[in-house]
């Protein structure tokens, strides 16, 4: 089958034009660098796998010294164009003869928002549901029943993509693990939700497009990955950021808490202040928006081209990119689904970074001082300015700091997760595995005059270290300590993908959450990894009573 992909272009504003700088120069410090793995040009016969819809031939990789099968560009759902734009994904069409599965395909639609993301991909296309595999080459078909990972990449559900080589599967299948990643719709293409788009729903359902493809990609391992040598009874999702928020929603959704066996997720859920949108508010917001574009009907929308929407879903007013409460993929808020114990009973190895935020955020744009620190909770908190100063204190400028940056990190996403596994350690009789990463990225092999290193891990700087993939980073100077630090994260993240027990002889002991001197136990994820006892329940109380009343401060 050929597939034809469209490289849309749009203008930029002006205000966009720093942000396409950094997002440039960001790709060519990783041009090329990219997998992680060597390709092994044996002169055998490019490997193949013939599945219901046809066959693939994929390429041969190696890595430490283990022979890899890799296989890019794989349709699991059929194209979401023209009438199939913003409808559930529909199955992905047979093709005849050999379908070569050697490229990255597209990445989905997205405009260029984030510094460092490195594409390999094929361009930009709506045409964009496809996933990729890696798996070892002895791992032949049914009868290997190897552990599989599902990854699903963060961006906030405007950007990311499958092909990034922080997310390469290389090294975890050579640790024996298949390892799949996913491509789902951003942004306005899997998001947008209209009245007109319920009516037409045998559901009512409106939004989740995005959430839909994943659920597709999950029902496509389950029927295919045994003859990629997967065992469809041991499936792991993970996903960072936007993509821990969604493993967190497919634990809590009907349509999909039956599709796996354990999960991952790094900093990120959907629960208060990250919460789902009512589908009165998402349908009000694709209102809104299809008024700006002048289009009268449903029909107008899909007749409009990709890049106008992609360009007018930048700009000031558009709806947001988020799950919503369709009836369908959502029946509920997932902390509901939590709190009553119907979420997938798994295993679940989840956690936070140290500096998911920074004291800039509280602050803005002044100096860390007490008084300032107090004006800013005063202007966050108003009433309850005095309890928040009480738990996250600030007596002197480092204080500030400390205090001002965990407050961030909270707010933004730290909270969010901490909530995640208090609900799942009380409503589940499955283990639940709590970490905090707390290694700073090194300093970059090029720093501008006057950088320095990140005090704390930085949000989404885990992920190399955890999927083995540092080398596929090109911009920083990794040393000794990172590198001794990745091979306990990724250890401990394959030893779950295969047993949903991180631990295994040779690293640290890792203890289920459980409480023990006041507070609960996590894993401290660094150059010395070790146990603690985390004792900020008290503050993460105060969080969730404050989301109750109020939307989050910034």
């Amino acid at each position: 089958m050929t597939i034809v992909t469209t490289r849309v272009s749009v203008s930029p504003s002006p205000t966009r034009l720093r942000t396409r700088a950094l997002w440039l120069a960001a790709v060519l410090l990783g041009v090329a660098a990219a997998a992680s793995a060597a390709t092994l040009d044996s002169g055998a016969p490019a490997p193949r796998v013939t599945l219901a819809a046809g066959t693939l031939e994929g390429r041969w990789a190696q890595l430490d010294g283990v022979r890899l099968r890799e296989f890019r560009d794989i349709p699991y759902a059929a194209p979401p164009v023209g009438a199939l734009r913003w409808r559930p994904p529909q199955p992905a069409p047979a093709w005849t003869g050999v379908r070569v599965a050697q490229r990255f395909g597209p990445r989905c639609m997205q405009l260029p928002l984030f510094s460092d993301m490195v594409f390999r991909s094929d361009g930009m296309s709506e045409d964009c549901l496809h996933l990729n595999v890696w798996t070892p080459a002895a791992a032949s078909g049914p009868s290997a029943k190897l552990p599989v990972l599902v990854y699903f990449y963060g961006g906030g559900y405007v950007g990311g993509d499958g092909s990034e080589p922080r997310y390469d599967g290389a090294s975890l299948a050579a640790r024996g693990i298949v390892t799949v990643t996913v491509s789902y719709r951003l942004g306005v293409f899997g998001f947008l939700a209209l009245p007109a788009l319920a009516a037409e729903s045998p559901q009512h359902a409106a939004g989740n497009y995005g959430m839909l493809d994943q659920v597709a990609a999950l029902r496509w391992v389950r029927a295919n990955i045994a003859r990629f040598g997967g065992d469809p009874a041991q499936v792991t999702i993970g996903g960072e950021s936007a993509g821990a928020i969604s493993v967190s929603a497919l634990m809590a959704s009907p349509l999909s808490r039956q599709l796996f066996a354990r999960a991952i997720g790094e900093s990120g859920a959907l629960i208060a202040p990250i919460a789902p949108l009512p589908l009165a508010q998402a349908e009000r917001q694709g209102n809104a928006f299809a008024a700006k574009l002048g289009a009268d009907s449903l029909a107008a929308l899909r007749a409009m081209p990709a890049s106008a929407l992609l360009q007018a879903s930048g700009e000031a007013g558009a709806p947001s990119a988020m799950p919503d409460l369709d009836g369908y993929f959502l029946t509920e808020p997932p902390a509901v689904t939590y709190a009553r114990g119907a979420q997938a009973q798994v295993p679940l190895l989840l956690g936070t970074n140290s500096q998911e935020g920074y004291y800039t955020a509280i602050l803005q744009k002044e100096s860390p001082t007490p008084a300032h620190y107090r004006a800013a909770l005063q202007r966050l908190f108003g009433a309850e300015a005095a309890r928040a100063l009480a738990l996250y204190p600030g007596s002197s400028e480092a204080q500030v700091q400390r205090s001002a940056t965990a407050l961030a990190g909270d707010i933004f996403i730290a909270h969010s997760t901490w909530r995640w596994m208090d609900l799942q350690r009380h409503s589940s009789h499955a283990p639940v595995y709590f970490y905090y990463f707390a290694q700073p990225r090194p300093a970059r092999r090029q720093p501008a005059p006057g950088e320095r290193p990140d005090a704390g891990a930085v949000h989404s700087g885990e992920i190399e270290y955890a999927l083995g993939n540092l080398d596929g980073n090109k911009v920083y100077a990794w040393t000794p300590a990172d590198r001794a630090t990745a091979q306990v994260m990724e250890g401990y993240f394959a030893q779950f993908i295969k047993t949903g027990n991180p631990n295994i002889a040779g690293l640290p002991h890792w203890p289920a959450v459980r409480a023990s001197e006041g507070g609960l136990l996590r894993q401290v994820i660094d150059a010395h990894t070790h146990t603690e006892v985390d004792r900020g329940a008290a503050r993460q109380a105060f969080l969730q009573q404050f989301f109750v009343h109020h939307r989050a401060p910034f």
